[in-house]
C-alpha cells in the first residue's frame, strides 16, 4: 500500500495495519509522538523518558556541580617493631598485664582479620603447658584455645596421663590471634609474638613445657627439624626471667593426628615419657 500527500488519509485501522506491515508492531510509550514537530535542533525524546526528566527551573544557574574532593586513603599503621613487642611483654608482670599488653599491641594485622584474641587457658605453675601454633576458626569464634575437634582430642590426650586444663595444665598458642584461611604464621608474625609467649610461659611457669606441632616446636627451641624428627626427644627450653631450663617434649598436633591415626602410638609414647617426668 503507498500514500501520497495528496491523497486522503486511510482510516485508523488501515494506517495501523499498514504499520504492522512494516514492522513497527511494538508501542515503546504511553503517549503518541509527533515525529512532523520534531527539528534537527530539538531533539525527540520518548514519553517516558520525558515524564523521568526533572523540570528545570529558568531562574536558577545551571552552574555546574561541584566535584567532589578526591578521598585520602586512612595512614597505614607501622608494624610493631621486635623491640616494642619486647618492651610490652617485658613489663607484664601477671598474666593480665600480658593480656592488656597484646590488646593494646598496635599494627598487628592479624587483630583487624581475626575476631577474638585467644590468650590462654588453664591453671598457673601447672605441671604440663602445652603451647600449640596458632588459633583456628572454633577457638577464633570462643576466643578460647584447643576447643574443636584437635581441642577435643588433645583433651582426651591430657586425661589418659592425668591431665586436665582446670586443675592442672595450661594451654595456649604461639599467636593469639587466627591467620585467615587458617594459614601457617609467617616468620614475621612469630617474631612479633615471640616476646609473648616467652613472656607467657615465664608467667605461668610449667614444670614440663609441650610444644604442639612442628612449628611450635621449632619456634621455642630454636630447632629446624620438622617435627615428625624432633618428636620422641627431651629438650632443654631456656628463656628470659627463668631461673633454669624446662624439660621440654614435643608432641605432635592433634589436628595432625586426625588426619594421620596410625602416627597414635608415636603420640603416646611421648605423652608417657611426660607422665613419668611429672610424677
Amino acid at each position: 500500500m503507498s500514500l501520497s500527500l495528496d491523497e486522503t488519509v486511510p482510516d485508523p485501522e488501515t494506517l495501523l495495519q499498514w504499520y504492522v506491515e512494516l514492522g513497527a508492531d511494538e508501542a515503546i510509550g504511553e503517549e503518541p509522538v509527533d515525529w512532523f514537530a520534531a527539528t534537527p535542533s530539538t531533539p525527540v525524546q520518548s514519553a517516558a523518558s520525558t515524564a523521568a526528566a526533572p523540570v528545570s527551573d529558568p531562574k536558577r544557574s545551571a552552574a555546574p556541580a561541584p566535584e567532589a574532593a578526591p578521598r585520602r586513603a586512612p595512614a597505614a599503621v607501622e608494624p610493631p617493631s621486635d623491640n616494642a613487642a619486647s618492651a610490652l611483654a617485658s613489663a607484664a608482670q601477671t598474666l593480665g598485664d600480658l593480656r592488656a599488653a597484646l590488646e593494646t599491641l598496635e599494627g598487628f594485622p592479624l587483630k583487624v582479620t581475626a575476631t577474638n584474641l585467644v590468650f590462654g587457658e588453664g591453671v598457673t605453675q601447672p605441671d604440663v603447658m602445652f603451647i600449640g601454633e596458632a588459633p583456628g576458626a572454633d577457638e577464633d569464634r570462643q576466643g578460647r584455645p584447643f576447643v574443636g575437634a584437635s581441642g577435643r582430642l588433645l583433651d582426651r590426650m591430657m586425661q589418659s596421663i592425668g591431665l586436665d586444663r582446670t586443675e592442672n595444665a595450661y594451654i595456649t598458642n604461639i599467636l593469639p590471634w587466627r591467620p585467615p584461611g587458617n594459614r601457617e604464621p609467617t616468620p614475621a608474625e612469630i617474631a612479633t609474638c615471640l616476646p609473648f609467649i616467652r613472656r607467657h610461659i615465664a608467667l605461668v611457669r610449667p614444670r614440663v613445657l609441650v610444644p604442639v606441632g612442628g612449628t611450635s616446636a621449632k619456634t621455642l627451641l630454636d630447632q629446624r627439624q620438622g617435627i615428625m624428627r624432633l618428636r620422641g626427644r627431651q629438650f632443654d627450653y631456656v628463656g628470659p626471667d627463668l631461673d633454669g631450663s624446662i624439660p621440654a617434649i614435643p608432641l605432635f598436633h592433634p589436628a595432625f593426628l586426625l588426619r594421620s591415626s596410625g602416627q597414635k602410638a608415636l603420640a603416646w609414647r611421648d605423652l608417657l615419657t611426660i607422665k613419668q617426668i611429672i610424677q
